[in-house]
Parts: C-alpha cells; structure tokens; sequence
C-alpha cells in the first residue's frame, strides 16, 4: 500500500504523502524516542525524518511494499547526528562552572528521572555496539522491523542479521551488567 502512496507522492501529490505521514509517524516517533530517550527530541527527529522522505521521495526505498525500514534508518542516522552535536555541547558546558540548583524530589519527577536514566544506560551500551551490530540492534530491537526486512534494507543475509543480532545482545549483557 506505500508504494502507491510513494508512487503518487514522487510526482508530487502532497495528499498522498500526508497519508503515509498519517500512517507512520507514531511508529517513528515511537522509533526515536526509544534511540534518545527524549520526547521533544524525537518530536524533532520525526518532523525531520519526514522532511528528508519528502525531499527523496523520489529516491525512497521500499521493503515488502513498506516505507517503515527507510523511515527507521533515516531516524537513526538523525538520532546519532544529534547525538555526536549533544556530546559537543556537553563538552563545551562543562568548561562553565555549574550553578546551585535546588531540585524538587516529587516522586513524579523521580520515577520519570529513573525511567529516563535506564534508557540513557541502555542507548550508551547500543552506541559503544560496532556499526554492523548497532544498526541491526536499532532496526530490529529498538524498531520491531523483521530481521527479513532488515537484511532486505541493508543488503546483507538474514543469517548475517541474525547473527549480529545475537552478538548483540550478548555484548548489551555485558556491558549493562558492569552497571
């Protein structure tokens, strides 16, 4: 049912192209918020990952009839592109002395801060994965995209998928257990 959609919104039917936002930007959102871990972040990397499907329509590559897998992979080259710009703010903060901050311990606060640092953890241990592993690991774990689609869009073996996969989640083990 994309490619019609596509097909119509490569030739520059804005209509169509609101159809498929309709269809996929909860799941892309959903997809980068599970890579940053921030809701407006994500808000962000959805608005932009629809922008760029836009612009390359043209260009946009299908699996099984489903522009989902290029969506993904477009929002996880965003979310690590705004990861490498927040680690040079953070590096550039830190040269400034830090205020006295009072902070309100309202359990609201405290539970979402808890929740929130897990994801941090989680999504540092997938950034220290090699590439090959990492992008799997956020296609078919962070994105539910089928290892048969992911092997489709990355142009490899669905063995190999699997295999980077169990990789994986044997480092992410590893290395959240250290924590």
């Amino acid at each position: 049912m994309d490619a019609e959609l596509f097909g119509r919104a490569a030739g520059g039917d804005e209509r169509a192209f609101g159809e498929l936002f309709e269809r996929h930007a909860q799941a892309v959102w959903n997809h980068a918020y599970r890579l940053t871990g921030s809701w407006a972040v994500a808000e962000d990397l959805t608005s932009n990952t629809f922008l760029i499907a836009w612009r390359k329509r043209a260009e946009l590559k299908l699996i099984r009839d489903s522009a989902l897998p290029w969506l993904y992979t477009v929002a996880g080259n965003l979310a690590r592109r705004e990861r490498r710009g927040a680690h040079r703010r953070l590096r550039l903060l830190s040269r400034i002395p830090e205020p006295q901050l009072v902070w309100d311990h309202a359990e609201a606060v405290a539970a979402q801060l808890d929740g929130e640092e897990r994801l941090k953890a989680i999504l540092d241990a997938v950034s220290r994965l090699p590439k090959a592993q990492r992008q799997i690991v956020e296609l078919c774990l962070l994105g539910d995209v089928p290892t048969t689609d992911a092997a489709a869009l990355l142009e490899v073996a669905e063995v190999t998928v699997r295999s980077h996969l169990s990789r994986a989640r044997a480092h992410l083990r590893a290395l959240l257990e250290d924590k």
